[in-house]
C-alpha cells in the first residue's frame, strides 16, 4: 500500500504543477488572447476563462491535495476537450506543424487514475478526513 500511496502522490504533484503552469501561462499571455484563439477554432471565448481557472486553481488544489478527485475529473474534461477539438487531427505524435495528443492523453490517464484512486499522502484533504469518525450500523 505504501508504494501505491507514494506513486499517487508523485502523480498528484506532477500534474498539479503542470496544470498550474499552463493556467498561469494563459493569464500571463493575456487571457483575452487565449479567448480569441478559442474563438478562432470555433469555441466560445468564455471557455478560455473556464479552462484557465480550472488549470490554475485546480493545479494549486491538486498540489495541496484538496479536492483531488473533483479536480482530476475537471482536468479530464479539459483534456478530453483539448484532444477532441484541437489535438486529434494532428495524430498521436503530431504532424510536423502541431503537437499530437500523446502528452494530453498521458495527462488524461494520470487524471483518471487520481479520479479513481485519490491521493491522500501528504494531502490537506486527508487532514480533514482524519478527524472524522464513521460509524456503521
Amino acid at each position: 500500500m505504501r508504494g501505491k500511496d507514494a506513486g499517487a502522490f508523485i502523480l498528484r504533484i506532477f500534474i498539479g504543477i503542470a496544470f498550474l503552469i499552463h493556467g498561469a501561462l494563459k493569464f500571463q499571455g493575456g487571457i483575452g488572447n487565449t479567448a480569441g484563439w478559442f474563438e478562432s477554432i470555433g469555441l466560445p471565448g468564455f471557455l478560455a476563462y473556464v479552462v484557465a481557472v480550472i488549470e490554475l486553481a485546480g493545479g494549486f488544489l491538486m498540489i495541496l491535495g484538496l479536492g483531488t478527485r473533483l479536480v482530476a475529473f475537471l482536468f479530464a474534461v479539459v483534456l478530453l476537450g483539448a484532444i477532441l477539438t484541437v489535438k486529434a487531427q494532428a495524430g498521436f505524435t503530431g504532424n510536423g506543424q502541431s503537437a499530437g495528443y500523446e502528452l494530453d492523453l498521458t495527462y488524461l490517464v494520470i487524471s483518471v487514475f487520481l479520479l479513481l484512486n485519490g491521493s491522500r499522502l501528504l494531502s490537506v484533504g486527508a487532514l480533514f478526513r482524519k478527524n472524522k469518525t464513521v460509524h456503521y450500523q
